[in-house]
């Protein structure tokens, strides 16, 4: 089965999977833990405690089946660890784990391409059952989060979200500098790279967003970032690879 573009396996409790636990909260890491163990007793579990120490594993070891990500992990604004996470790690399904049990900030979490969203007051049964049905294929949403229409993301915001989300890491990375009013050739200073190749991101950011001008991708970006309160792409400066497409 599949997420998007992601290749998942139905697996069978006792089969072996491999879990990304991503929370500073010893505690509430340990609950992890316990309802992954009830949904897949082999699994092979690790913990970051941090976004950065994450992605040092991800790196690592490209075989993870699923990450649980906590949506306020120090250091991180909004949805910034999330888009991080899917932008650098695309073929990894991730579940958010928060104790922001608002539909609206769901409706953000599914908009940035998370798997599921599971809120930290759930029972060890009903996140197990939850992790195994995104395992198996499922997006899961708890059914008295899915929300009604007043709590849905506006019809536009929802697609920028995802158009946004399309970028590259370094797209991502000069787009925040774009914000930031920088030229192509600061840009370029800074990125240790020519300025055709910054005019060469800068095309297809603009292509991705649908829009016609720097200035009307800024514009775009500013009203998301003041709509969601998320400062969606603040990591995206400081830690994007370098020329990557």
């Amino acid at each position: 089965m599949t997420f998007g573009d992601t290749p998942l396996h139905d697996m069978t409790p006792g089969a072996m999977a491999k879990f990304l636990i991503i929370d500073d909260h010893p505690l509430f890491r340990e609950a992890l833990h316990s309802a992954v163990e009830l949904a897949y007793p082999a699994a092979d579990t690790r913990d970051a405690a941090s976004l950065d120490e994450a992605c040092r594993i991800l790196e690592e070891d490209a075989g993870f089946d699923l990450a649980l990500l906590d949506l306020n992990i120090p250091g991180v604004k909004g949805m910034d660890g999330l888009l991080h996470l899917r932008t650098h790690f695309p073929r990894l399904p991730v579940v958010v784990v928060s104790g922001h049990e608002d539909p609206r900030i769901v409706s953000q979490v599914m908009a940035y391409g998370a798997a599921g969203f599971l809120p930290k007051s759930a029972r060890k049964a009903t996140l197990a059952d939850a992790i195994q049905q995104v395992i198996n294929g499922a997006v899961f949403v708890p059914q008295d989060l899915q929300g009604d229409e007043a709590s849905r993301l506006d019809a536009h915001v929802e697609e920028m979200i995802r158009r946004v989300s399309s970028l590259t890491p370094q797209q991502l990375k000069v787009l925040r500098m774009l914000c930031d009013g920088l030229l192509n050739k600061q840009i370029a200073y800074e990125l240790q790279v020519g300025e055709t190749t910054v005019k060469a991101h800068v095309s297809e950011i603009l292509r991705k967003l649908n829009v016609f001008s720097r200035t009307q991708a800024v514009i775009e970006i500013a009203r998301l970032d003041a709509l969601t309160g998320l400062g969606a792409l603040a990591r995206a400066r400081d830690d994007a690879p370098p020329d990557r497409v």
